[in-house]
């Protein structure tokens, strides 16, 4: 973990008025988000302003799924505006030609947030590009940046989409994980460990409760496997309800799990 001295650099850094963070990868791919913002739509949507101001942090060389994020959120919340903010300033110069649709700008920005104050921050596949002591800095920046009762979502996926997970913070710390599978292609949970949040991927070794938590998983996977003549769906339902049966802090019902979705508590 970061020690306290290496968090408060961080945020003193955050004040200076520089963007705070380093220049990643930026690869990205259209729909590549699409797991999260649906759920972004479903579970925060009706809790964030009507006019709430979200935050795409890292949106990379292409901002197409910040694009993609403004679209979907209009749906549920039709007055939210997004900024997308990247380190970059040639990305920024290049994303800023983007003004459909209305309510969508983008500026130089890193965990600092660019002084802004939005309900919500997506930092997508930003923190799997630093060294994990550097994790828990950056959730103190930005977490300290929002709104309050805001969120801040640090997630991972792979380049199509079809394996994705993310942490949902507030200014507390985490209280959520999610992991988002497409299931048509799915051998086992397990694979989502490559994909697991910087905070956590490290941590995927007995003893740890998310080895522990996707072992489970795994094992409720596994004893399902005669559902898989019904659909991959009807599986991972059960594989689901198998998991909380087993005790494990697991939200939502089959509305959320049919799209091979699953997200417990974060553990105390």
């Amino acid at each position: 973990m970061r020690s306290a001295s290496a968090g408060a650099e961080h945020r003193a850094t955050a004040q200076t008025g520089r963007p705070v963070g380093s220049v990643t990868r930026g690869t990205t791919n259209p729909n590549r988000l699409r797991r999260v913002d649906g759920w972004i739509c479903a579970t925060l949507g009706p809790r964030l302003p009507e006019d709430a101001l979200v935050v795409d942090l890292g949106y990379g060389s292409w901002p197409v799924t910040t694009v993609e994020l403004r679209d979907r959120l209009a749906r549920v919340r039709p007055r939210a505006r997004v900024v997308g903010l990247e380190i970059d300033r040639a990305r920024v110069a290049e994303a800023s030609r983007y003004r459909d649709p209305p309510g969508l700008n983008f500026a130089l920005g890193g965990f600092e947030l660019a002084g802004l104050r939005p309900a919500l921050v997506r930092a997508m596949n930003v923190l799997r590009q630093y060294p994990e002591p550097e994790v828990p800095g950056a959730w103190s920046t930005m977490s300290g940046a929002i709104a309050p009762g805001g969120y801040v979502i640090d997630g991972t996926c792979d380049e199509l989409g079809r394996l994705s997970s993310w942490i949902l913070l507030d200014s507390s710390g985490p209280r959520s994980l999610t992991l988002s599978m497409r299931l048509s292609t799915l051998n086992n949970p397990a694979e989502v460990a490559q994909r697991l949040p910087k905070a956590l991927i490290h941590r995927n070794v007995p003893g740890h409760w998310v080895y522990e938590y996707l072992t489970a998983l795994d094992d409720a996977w596994h004893a399902a496997a005669p559902l898989s003549v019904f659909s991959h769906r009807q599986r991972w339902i059960q594989t689901v309800a198998a998991t909380r049966a087993a005790g494990w802090p697991v939200r939502d019902g089959t509305r959320r799990w049919r799209l091979g979705e699953v997200t417990i508590d974060w553990p105390a």
